[in-house]
């Protein structure tokens, strides 16, 4: 005589089936970033196409593409940072603010007595120490991170603006002059690409190769089952504004370098810039995802439109709004993407 089937047997296939179900949906999002990294691609294969053609002579120059790689390597660095919090679930809107105030901090005549050394320490450990009092009032403050990081935004500005008086400090240490002059390019590379390429390199090894980038994807798609799961939320929260304030600091020195001063108007909207080249890039304002990848070529895609507007000579009006389109474009993109991928 046949025996009834259980309910533990009824779900059997079901349950059989959900591991290749699972499998089918982890590789979809995996897909879909690939793509959106090759659209991009695609994005700046035809800005370069828009710029050669517009501006040959002088968009081409291995001196202009020498200088679109330079602009974008500060803010590169600055949105390497913010990808880490982003995807954690997290924002930073002080990040400018704090690229300001470490650079006019390591650029004061006190600190400059110390030489390269004292500069390069000095705007390393302010942003961090900003990093660090976002992170604990985030993580153990309980915070909103967008009013935290609003209120680092005034006071680190503000505190700048103390520093320097609203004047700028003009750097005088030759061996930090040296770094941006052409004589140090090596092999035709500017110093500060070559920095921004071991911070990327970097960030994309922490962020899909460690234990420190699963749990901040963990944390940005469920703190909840993350803390259940053993995950210190808070601690992991703590790291990951101080990364943010690391990045700062770099940003701030190499800012520093390029420009030859520190000024309290440095890093202005850096904020705005590094969030919108994340999110085109692919990452969720959400959290859970993030892309180091994408977020280069996003800041690629930006810099490379601000060059070709300068070189043609166009309104900072009619750049920005070109900008906001993109940004428009690639959150419709990304929200159809998810949908798609929940289907």
């Amino acid at each position: 005589m046949t025996q009834p089937a259980t309910a533990a047997q009824k779900q059997a296939p079901t349950s059989a089936a959900k591991p290749a179900e699972d499998e089918e949906s982890s590789r979809r999002p995996g897909l879909r970033w690939d793509v959106r990294s090759l659209s991009l691609l695609g994005v700046l294969a035809v800005l370069v196409t828009v710029g050669g053609i517009t501006a040959p002579d002088q968009f081409l120059a291995t001196s202009n593409l020498q200088l679109v790689l330079t602009q974008a390597s500060v803010i590169g660095v600055v949105t390497v940072g913010m990808t880490f919090v982003i995807t954690s679930g997290g924002i930073d809107l002080s990040v400018g603010a704090m690229v300001a105030l470490a650079s006019v901090w390591a650029t004061t005549v006190a600190t400059q007595e110390f030489g390269f050394a004292g500069i390069l320490f000095t705007a390393v450990i302010v942003g961090v120490g900003c990093g660090l009092v976002n992170g604990l009032l985030v993580a153990y403050g309980r915070m909103v991170p967008f009013i935290a990081t609003l209120a680092m935004l005034a006071s680190a500005r503000g505190l700048a603006l103390q520093i320097t008086g609203g004047s700028t400090q003009v750097v005088t240490v030759g061996s930090v002059l040296d770094l941006g002059a052409r004589d140090a390019y090596i092999l035709g590379i500017p110093p500060l690409v070559l920095i921004f390429a071991a911070v990327t390199v970097i960030g994309w090894l922490l962020l899909n190769r460690t234990t420190f980038g699963r749990r901040t994807v963990a944390v940005g798609g469920n703190a909840e089952a993350a803390r259940l799961a053993g995950i210190d939320v808070r601690r992991q929260r703590l790291y990951l504004y101080l990364l943010s304030g690391l990045c700062c600091g770099i940003a701030a020195f190499m800012l520093i370098v390029l420009a030859g001063s520190g000024q309290n108007t440095n890093g202005n909207l850096y904020e705005l810039d590094a969030i919108a080249a994340a999110i085109i890039g692919g990452t969720l304002l959400s959290g859970g995802r993030g892309t180091i990848i994408g977020s280069v070529l996003g800041v690629l895609v930006f810099t490379t439109i601000t060059n070709i507007f300068a070189l043609n000579n166009l309104e900072t009006a009619v750049q920005q709004i070109a900008k906001g389109a993109i940004i428009v474009a690639a959150v419709l993109v990304q929200r159809r993407s998810l949908r798609g991928g929940d289907a």
